[in-house]
């Protein structure tokens, strides 16, 4: 469907709120097709008692976050203060430093400190390992899980069975590195999306229903049923979807369907929940209620497309995956040849616990997490506020940014962009419509104000100001009648204007009104959203970058092109409703390009959530914002640029401390095994702890040296 098919042709595709004409210059939006295009785009569901239970659900992953991050704070504590008596007590660590603090039962003490940590300090590990193991997908929760049982039970068995040196001083260490790197993790990624949870703030709570006897009644959003009538005041927010009645009104929809300017509803035209009504009253028929209204299908699309997103996999979980297979695979394998050979049972268990301890290197578990700390930090220097870090990181791959028009690649604020005078000046002009303009609210009025005021004009006296419906605003100022109205009520009354460069403007998609004194026309001023000055920047940096940047907006064909043209964009999808988007953004996908969507508004809420990462203005709506993996706080969308840069500056970080992390295993293994045993040359558990020292160090110094190229 044609979301723009209100608009009835070029010369009056764009509205005044109080310019519409008496005949009718715009079509309404059809309902029933509006309904087919719903069904064909998406899944229905999600009544309001759903959205009301998404919103617990999200509200509550937030608050479990929050948990877990206090209680990995807790667990590191606790068990490095435990951790300081098992180190004291450790027999291989009093041999390293030279003394002897050994006494009656000392390792009785040591076996019970160490069977709390492992307890206490471990759980955390297990519970990952369980969950990892449950969806086949063994990554750094089995690998800690592994290791510190290995060193556990055997370090057990040298207390009660075995002869041979315990692991416990090992364990502590492991399990208290790993958990200060969970934590440090954790709190730097704080922020669990509440998408669902902001949109249903989005409605308004109650509605006024206008019963069968005229009166008025304030009542649950909920309670309301198809064929309701329901009254909307100027500047409420609409209720629920429904058909018009009574009354005309223009409504502000960007934030919903993306339409820039400000939409006039009449009689049978629809009106969606979540948008705002102007400054005239509207009576409605609820159209359609819980599921099948166009916030739910946007809450649906929004979760459908997050759950899709959620199995993305991190460089150090892969590297962990690996790690855990190779340590089973060593430690099995050095406990087959030792037996072979001949060896006894102490020696072989030595051997391989020693193989399997080393293969988790304590700098695996800081190797990611102070990579990741440092990275958060210069994002947000750098007004980037990363909500999801799974995709960020793999936001170097990007290879097409797809920007939404209004209020991304522009201010979402109209502004003055020609001013056309006959026979007066443009001051004079301009001075004349802001004095009539002061008295609205309308974005256009406003724009007018804006300008004005910036060239410091000063304000007419005005007297007897009105609204005229269908025509526009009429007032004495200083004596004479002046009107500000719409292109329609030009052609209607036959006034002659210039109507090449009308038509000029009109076809780049700007907004013209006509500003007359006693019916003389004097002027024209032309309005469009302002194009945001580092945009054009932005498209030029991403085109060095061979990075495609593409438009797709819920605005009319003519503004979309105009603006694409301004800022270099060749690539426009416009008239896209929010359900069309998410299918738009998995064509692009199907293209074979990895995507990132910028936006701002509800209706780009399911785009940036199907994304394979999405990216929001700050100064968008909360909807936008919690359905993002990073929100841009300074809504500059050169920062896109910047996104890229720092995904690839921090995944080369990331292999860099991997390798560090991991690279000293070459060594480490092969002599943990034994392969030079017979030359006389074995490496030691304390030899382990010097060079799993250094590797920690060298890991955390790397992470400092983290910036933007």
């Amino acid at each position: 469907m044609d979301n723009h098919s209100h608009m009835k042709d070029d010369n009056n595709q764009m509205k005044h709120e109080h310019m519409m004409h008496e005949e009718g210059h715009m079509h309404k939006h059809n309902a029933d097709n509006m309904d087919m295009d719903h069904a064909e785009h998406m899944n229905m569901g999600n009544n309001n008692d759903h959205m009301q239970h998404g919103s617990e659900h999200t509200g509550g992953h937030h608050d479990h976050h929050a948990m877990m991050v206090k209680d990995f704070k807790k667990r590191f504590f606790i068990s490095l203060i435990i951790t300081i008596p098992v180190l004291i007590l450790s027999p291989m660590i009093q041999s390293f430093l030279h003394i002897d603090l050994r006494f009656a039962g000392d390792s009785y003490i040591l076996f019970a400190l160490s069977t709390l940590l492992f307890i206490y300090g471990g759980k955390p590990f297990f519970t990952g390992a369980r969950d990892e193991l449950k969806q086949k997908s063994p990554a750094m929760m089995t690998l800690i899980a592994f290791a510190i049982s290995v060193a556990y039970i055997y370090s057990s068995l040298t207390i009660f069975v075995l002869k041979g040196n315990d692991f416990f001083w090992e364990l502590a260490t492991l399990i208290v590195i790993m958990l200060l790197g969970h934590w440090i993790e954790m709190k730097s990624v704080m922020g669990a999306s509440q998408a669902l949870d902001e949109l249903v703030k989005l409605m308004p709570q109650n509605a006024h229903l206008i019963k069968s006897s005229g009166e008025t009644v304030d009542i649950s959003v909920e309670e309301l049923k198809k064929g309701d009538k329901v009254l909307v005041k100027p500047g409420e927010k609409i209720p629920i979807d429904g058909i018009v009645f009574e009354g005309k009104s223009d409504v502000n929809e960007s934030m919903v369907t993306g339409e820039s300017v400000p939409v006039g509803k009449k009689v049978n035209d629809d009106v969606i929940g979540g948008s705002i009504n102007g400054e005239g009253i509207l009576k409605f028929e609820v159209e359609k209620t819980g599921e099948d209204t166009f916030l739910s299908q946007v809450i649906r699309l929004v979760k459908e497309a997050q759950e899709s997103k959620s199995g993305t996999q991190r460089l150090a979980d892969k590297a962990a995956r690996m790690l855990f297979y190779i340590a089973m695979s060593a430690g099995i394998i050095t406990a087959i040849a030792w037996t072979l050979i001949g060896k006894d049972i102490n020696f072989v268990m030595e051997r391989a616990v020693t193989v399997i301890v080393i293969c988790c290197p304590h700098a695996l578990g800081l190797a990611i997490p102070l990579v990741t700390s440092v990275s958060t930090s210069i994002a947000a220097k750098n007004g980037l506020l990363i909500r999801n870090r799974a995709t960020f990181e793999n936001a170097r791959k990007i290879s097409a940014v797809v920007f939404d028009k209004t209020g991304t690649l522009t201010e979402g604020e109209f502004g003055v962009t020609d001013v056309v005078e006959m026979g007066i000046s443009k001051d004079e002009l301009l001075s004349i419509a802001y004095s009539v303009e002061a008295n609205s609210e309308h974005l256009l009025a406003r724009g007018i104000v804006k300008e004005a005021q910036k060239l410091n004009l000063q304000l007419k006296k005005v007297s007897d100001y009105k609204t005229i419906p269908g025509v526009g605003l009429s007032a004495d100022v200083e004596g004479n009648e002046v009107m500000v109205v719409s292109p329609g009520y030009i052609m209607s009354h036959q006034i002659e204007f210039d109507s090449e460069k009308y038509n000029k403007l009109a076809s780049e998609g700007k907004t013209v009104i006509f500003v007359l004194i006693a019916g003389k026309l004097i002027g024209m001023i032309a309005l469009a959203d302002i194009i945001r000055e580092s945009a054009k920047q932005a498209v030029d940096m991403l085109k060095e970058m061979n990075i495609e940047s593409i438009m797709l907006t819920g605005d009319n064909e003519k503004v979309a092109q105009y603006v694409g043209k301004a800022i270099g964009i060749s690539r426009v999808i416009a008239q896209v409703l929010p359900q069309q988007k998410a299918d738009k953004i998995d064509e692009i996908k199907s293209e074979g390009k990895i995507v990132a969507m910028t936006g701002d508004g509800i209706n780009d809420a399911p785009s940036l959530a199907k994304a394979d990462l999405g990216i929001a203005i700050g100064a968008g709506t909360d909807v936008a914002i919690e359905t993002a993996d990073v929100i841009l706080v300074k809504s500059n969308p050169q920062d896109v640029v910047n996104i890229i840069k720092l995904s690839k500056a921090i995944y080369k970080k990331m292999v860099q401390n991997l390798v560090w992390a991991t690279g000293y295993n070459a060594v480490a293994l092969p002599l943990a095994a034994g392969v030079l045993y017979h030359a006389g040359i074995t490496l030691n558990p304390a030899m382990g702890a010097v060079l799993m020292s250094l590797s920690t160090i060298i890991v955390a110094i790397n992470a400092r040296l983290l910036k933007i190229q």
